[in-house]
């Protein structure tokens, strides 16, 4: 009951190629959707997750967990509210990603996975690795941004991706090490890049 990971370089074609790969192989994708599964554990809105991610590691989230006492959190939620913030956003990122792994055959797009996942002795790591051209090519392709959407994009979600590892304490998130297979897209095709991780799972 394999399951594999997808981690990438924004703009490499991560998303795109999980898809694809969970639909040949006839597994669930999990990729945004994890956003509602970690809203429904912590009991908060979907928004509320994707603010935690989109400013992870900000000043602004620093700010609130410093002038936030965690026993005052504690006092006024019960039962039915809920609360995050970037600790607990992590540890119900742990939770979530161990239980699909639990159950098996499904793909999981970023968010640490080869981290979370990483003693999982059926887990399979992918890292999707381009270089800046190609992954602005991608974005405007497939997304269809102007050039200086794609890049501001690219630029973005790059920064968000950091510092969503180090949330992690981790920072050799290209680290080849870390994966069964690290493609290179500005190499090959998709289609290639499916068929090759296709037969990783097999």
């Amino acid at each position: 009951m394999p399951v594999l990971t997808v981690s990438r370089q924004f703009g490499a074609g991560g998303r795109t190629l999980g898809k694809r790969v969970a639909e040949q192989m006839s597994y669930p994708l999990v990729d945004e959707n994890i956003v509602q599964m970690i809203a429904e554990r912590a009991k908060v809105s979907q928004n509320w997750v994707r603010s935690i991610e989109k400013e992870a590691g900000g000043s602004l989230l620093k700010f609130i967990s410093y002038v936030v006492p965690k026993r005052y959190v504690a006092q006024i939620l019960d039962d039915t509210r809920g609360y995050m913030d970037e600790e607990v956003y992590v540890n119900t990122l742990y939770e979530v990603i161990n239980e699909l792994a639990r159950e098996g055959d499904c793909v999981i797009v970023g968010r640490g996975g080869q981290y979370i996942l990483r003693d999982n002795p059926a887990a399979r790591h992918v890292l999707l690795v381009s270089d800046l051209e190609h992954r602005i090519n991608f974005m405007m392709e497939h997304y269809r941004l102007r050039e200086d959407q794609a890049k501001t994009v690219v630029r973005v979600r790059e920064k968000r991706r950091v510092n969503l590892y180090r949330k992690f304490g981790r920072e050799d998130y290209n680290d080849p090490h870390l994966y069964e297979m690290v493609l290179n897209m500005s190499k090959i095709s998709m289609d290639k890049a499916v068929e090759l991780v296709c037969q990783l799972l097999q």
